[in-house]
């Protein structure tokens, strides 16, 4: 066996790896997340707020990111359509107004059918000027959004009507892939103005963002891993919402994740059995 393990074409570790990436996503394999600190502190902090409560969706990513954010931003979604929040959507990113179409629109449109445009809800687009918008919509809103996406004028949306700026808010919700994004955020809005924000982010951003943590920031998502665990506090919380195969995305690409990652732990432990086997055998190195 030692001989055979030791001359083993590495071809074969390919294909072994390849089968454990891929029979997961051919099976829509999943496993059960544990929920840590930060992301309970997100959803506590989404679902303690009154229903009906107003809420900032600034979604500043675009495709080459979707598939660490996009689950999040669908997550974060579900939960505040739960508690009938009223979402008013914006972009500080060119490609950032698609994702809304794609993780907030086209959620509520299909899973919450109750959710009316301009009454529970508003795209506000994309808005050129990275931080230069939020110093602004901090005091005057409607004075860089005009209209909506739809080119409505800002002051004959019925949400919107008694909106004069972000301070209004209850909470702001930031997906970023980086900046302008949850650190602008931050900076401009939420701490200046006391503001609550919670994130979901990029897992390079992650690090650097772990400091506003707790006074500055509620609770943070990191990339794939975090989306996951937010999706199965949903799922503990919202049985229909388990029913949904749509709201599995984050725990579907963890599956492979995991699998692979063991994979590779148990190569390289029989890696370093070999070897001392090997050594032992007074074998060459």
């Amino acid at each position: 066996m030692y001989q055979f393990l030791k001359n083993l074409d590495r071809r074969w570790v390919f294909l072994l790896m390849g089968l454990a990436v891929a029979i997961p996503i051919l099976t829509n394999l999943t496993f059960p997340e544990e929920t840590s600190p930060m992301v309970k502190d997100i959803y506590q902090a989404i679902e303690d707020l009154p229903d009906g409560s107003r809420i900032l969706m600034a979604y500043d990513y675009d495709p080459g990111s979707m598939g660490e954010l996009q689950p999040m931003a669908k997550a974060f979604t579900r939960q505040c359509a739960e508690k009938n929040h009223k979402l008013y959507y914006m972009a500080l990113w060119p490609l950032g107004e698609p994702m809304i179409d794609i993780a907030g629109a086209r959620i509520l449109m299909e899973e919450y059918p109750h959710y009316k445009y301009g009454e529970d809800y508003v795209n506000l687009g994309f808005k050129p000027g990275a931080e230069a918008v939020i110093t602004v919509i901090v005091t005057d809103l409607p004075k860089l959004f005009i209209t909506d996406q739809q080119g409505t004028s800002f002051n004959d949306i019925p949400m919107c009507r008694n909106i004069r700026n972000i301070q209004q808010m209850d909470l702001i919700v930031s997906i970023s892939a980086g900046d302008p994004g949850t650190k602008q955020w931050v900076q401009y809005a939420g701490t200046p103005y006391d503001i609550p924000i919670v994130a979901g982010v990029t897992g390079v951003q992650a690090t650097q963002l772990v400091a506003y943590i707790p006074d500055q920031l509620i609770g943070l998502l990191g990339a794939i891993k975090g989306a996951a665990e937010y999706e199965q506090i949903l799922d503990d919380n919202f049985p229909h919402i388990n029913d949904n195969p749509d709201a599995q995305e984050a725990k579907k690409r963890m599956g492979p994740q995991l699998v692979g990652h063991a994979l590779m732990v148990a190569l390289i432990i029989l890696g370093n059995i070999l070897y001392f086997v090997g050594r032992r055998r007074g074998e060459e190195r």
